[in-house]
């Protein structure tokens, strides 16, 4: 008989472990990779229950199975079990994700007597790079970017071992046959080949800015201290860097750490986690300026755990390298365009770009800022089969495509605005179809969100006019919705789609929705008072623009006058009467945060409002807010009045304006959740959820959970799927391919 097994089997020593069980049962027959799957071959029928039960007690860590199919199709000839030549077939899923090496590995590492011993690419069947490094399925050596290195003899032997853990490492290597790493200067001289990594580790303790090349990008690195001069190499004022820590000893002397974000920090994800900093450290002020939270994780590849035996830090910066607004740097010619004192790079050649993975822990939850290294590719199960490609918005943009009832979603491509993102867009998505079996031909639809100036938009249209393909548009705060429906199971919610900017279907900029949401359609049942957009796009840069706007609307000019001076608030009145107006909650907490003094001019993307939060965690409900909601088409929470309210208290302490902040966002969600509430008693929906980038705040989070549940009804949060716009082109193709369907879920 042959026995298929689909799912995550490619690339995490699964043909080794099926080799070792049959032969521990004395079966014969074969084991092979073909297509994107795994096929058994086993001349004994009646031992199959035994073999797939002891299967099953024995499956590497890596492995995730969605499918196992028996077909009695008879085999004979074979005088042992054996591992063969993979073959192509059906591509049904792609392979693994990069995992951290593991204990075994970094054991090895520092072990003196072991031929591997600092030896920077060090992996085995069970972790190491895997998506960076994959040309294409089957995931064999001769489809990834280790096909440039002959194994050696001791290599080989290890690879054609049964009983050893490296046995089919399609990425095995040692420092005889393997990649390595060069140090170079700033004009590209050769500084150190023979030890690279420590002199590398001496000169960033010694205060330089430096690039190291990792698995999936590059990332600039330096010391705490270097800080200043980081932000001025960058031109990132007070943008937030994250940090790498040695262990977690040396991250629990500065932040909080809960038993959840310990377990994300340590997983073989190795995510950059945001935590809590603690009150009594200043130390890293500097690298978040503002901010309450700060972005840190731990050594993942070979590189960091040697980098860190001889760095005498125990945390150093470590953020992407590139360009401003393009994608990571994975070529080593192209590292040399970046400014930085020295270049730690390896002869390896990066496939596939993938930016560190960025999560936030709520009750249980993870909360996706940017979904990427050691999560993607993975696919979710939907309810149709159809081949839908879908776009994402226009800023932190991924791409997602369905095939055969799996969905499938890109690594972060970032900001398309900048066309070397775009780019990298059309080749990423280019190479998931790859590891798919697919070619745009055999793409169905494309789903593209309603904004007319979004590349992403534009390049869906170029596919559209090209293969003529369906175009299907879908609103953004709907698809917000949809990628919190599919992330949850469920067909209908009322959801609070809250975030900066999104084309809403009256053209307007929307931003503070209440959406009864299905596949099928949306109804927009409520959404936050709109306020003026002075300038446009300058009002979201320059949150006086939105106070002043806010404040003549008031006529409490005296208030106005506090933020702008007399000339430029001549030319905002003009301007007045024909701004475009959001409903965005976004900006009403820049607003706020800009009335607050706590923020008032945006340097780096949701600046204000991120600066906010920090007041809303500190705050207590101690001064009364009120608003109300008027009836039009929809019911529209009034903003105005909250901020007419707002000029009457008297701010003097740090207290003040964390319990003003606080009690003025409340009284906000308070009046959100009860439009919601009431579109619940009238449709029977019993859940109220909350998407969008405003999601990503937890204190709001908390505040909109408590309300819900005051209601009597259930809350959901985002756990798998970002909460932002990474989430966009998720919840498009689940619209797209409902619609197409006719699933009316």
């Amino acid at each position: 008989m042959k026995i298929v097994v689909k799912g995550t089997v490619q690339g995490v020593g699964f043909r080794p472990t099926v080799y070792r069980v049959a032969t521990s049962l004395g079966l014969k027959g074969y084991v092979l990779n073909k297509g994107s799957n795994v096929e058994i071959g086993i001349e004994e029928k009646g031992k199959k229950d035994e073999f797939l039960n002891l299967l099953m007690k024995n499956l590497p860590p890596l492995a995730a199975l969605d499918e196992i199919e028996v077909k009695d199709d008879p085999i004979s000839g074979y005088e042992d079990f054996r591992i063969i030549m993979s073959s192509e077939g059906e591509k049904t899923s792609v392979t693994p994700v990069d995992t951290a090496i593991c204990e075994e590995c970094a054991r090895e590492l520092f072990d003196e007597d072991n031929r591997r011993c600092l030896y920077p690419f060090i992996n085995c069947t069970s972790c190491g790079a895997r998506f960076s490094v994959i040309m294409n399925v089957p995931y064999d050596r001769a489809n990834t970017s280790m096909r440039d290195f002959t194994m050696c003899e001791q290599c080989l032997a290890e690879y054609k071992n049964p009983l050893d853990r490296r046995f089919h490492a399609q990425t095995i290597s040692c420092p005889r046959c393997g990649p390595k790493y060069t140090l170079y200067g700033r004009k590209g001289e050769m500084v150190d080949e023979r030890n690279p990594i420590e002199t590398f580790a001496q000169l960033v303790d010694e205060g330089t800015l430096a690039i190291a090349k990792s698995w999936g990008g590059m990332h600039l690195i330096c010391t705490f201290d270097q800080v200043n001069r980081l932000r001025k190499l960058r031109g990132r004022a007070t943008k937030p860097f994250a940090v790498m820590f040695r262990d977690l000893n040396a991250i629990e002397k500065y932040l909080e750490l809960d038993e959840r974000e310990e377990k994300l920090l340590t997983s073989a994800h190795r995510p950059i986690v945001l935590l809590d900093k603690r009150s009594s450290s200043d130390d890293l002020s500097a690298i978040s300026p503002g901010l309450g939270t700060i972005g840190v994780y731990l050594p993942y590849s070979g590189l960091h755990h040697v980098l860190f035996s001889y760095l005498s830090s125990e945390g150093i910066i470590m953020t992407s390298a590139n360009i401003s607004g393009e994608p990571m740097v994975i070529r080593n010619e192209d590292a040399f365009k970046l400014s930085a004192d020295y270049f730690l790079l390896h002869n390896r050649r990066i496939v596939n770009r993938v930016d560190d993975s960025v999560v936030r822990c709520y009750e249980g939850k993870k909360f996706f800022l940017r979904r990427s290294r050691g999560f993607v590719p993975t696919s979710l199960k939907v309810p149709y089969k159809d081949m839908i490609l879908s776009l994402g918005a226009g800023e932190n943009v991924t791409s997602s495509i369905s095939k055969g009832g799996n969905l499938y979603t890109s690594q972060y491509i970032g900001n398309t605005y900048h066309y070397p993102t775009v780019e990298y867009l059309a080749s990423g998505t280019e190479q998931l179809l790859r590891l798919l079996g697919l070619t745009m031909a055999d793409v169905d639809a494309i789903g593209v969100d309603l904004h007319p100036r979004y590349p992403t938009r534009r390049y869906g249209k170029q596919l559209f006019e090209e293969f003529s393909i369906e175009l299907v548009e879908v609103q953004h705060h709907w698809a917000h919705a949809a990628s919190l429906m599919l992330d949850r199971a469920v067909d209908e919610v009322v959801a609070l789609a809250l975030d900066g900017t999104g084309y809403g279907v009256d053209r307007k900029a929307w931003g503070g929705e209440i959406l009864q949401s299905r596949y099928s359609s949306f109804d927009r049942v409520g959404s936050l008072e709109e306020i003026p957009l002075l300038g446009g796009e300058m009002a979201i840069k320059d949150p006086r623009r939105l106070v002043f706007a806010i404040f003549s609307l008031l006529g409490r000019d005296a208030y106005t006058a506090q933020f702008v001076e007399e000339q430029e608030a001549k030319v905002l009145e003009k301007l007045l009467k024909k701004a475009p107006k959001t409903s965005s909650f976004g900006r009403v907490l820049d607003a706020l945060s800009c009335y607050l003094g706590i923020c008032q001019k945006m340097t780096y993307d949701g600046e204000p409002a991120m600066k906010l939060e920090r007041y809303l965690a500190e705050g207590e409900r101690r001064y009364e807010f009120e608003t109300y909601v008027e009836r039009t088409d929809r019911k529209i929470v009034m903003t105005l009045p909250l901020f007419d309210q707002l000029a009457e208290y008297r701010i003097s302490t740090e207290k003040d304006k964390a319990d003003i902040a606080y009690s003025f966002v409340y009284a906000l969600v308070k009046k959100m959740v009860e439009v919601a509430a009431d579109a619940c008693g009238t449709t029977g929906i019993s859940s109220i959820g909350i998407t969008g980038g405003v999601s990503y705040d937890v204190p709001i989070v908390r505040m909109a959970e408590s309300l819900v549940k005051e209601k009597g009804l259930r809350f959901l949060t985002h756990d798998t799927i970002p909460n932002g716009d990474g989430g966009i082109s998720v919840g498009q193709n689940a619209i797209v391919g409902h619609l197409r369907t006719g699933n009316k879920g």
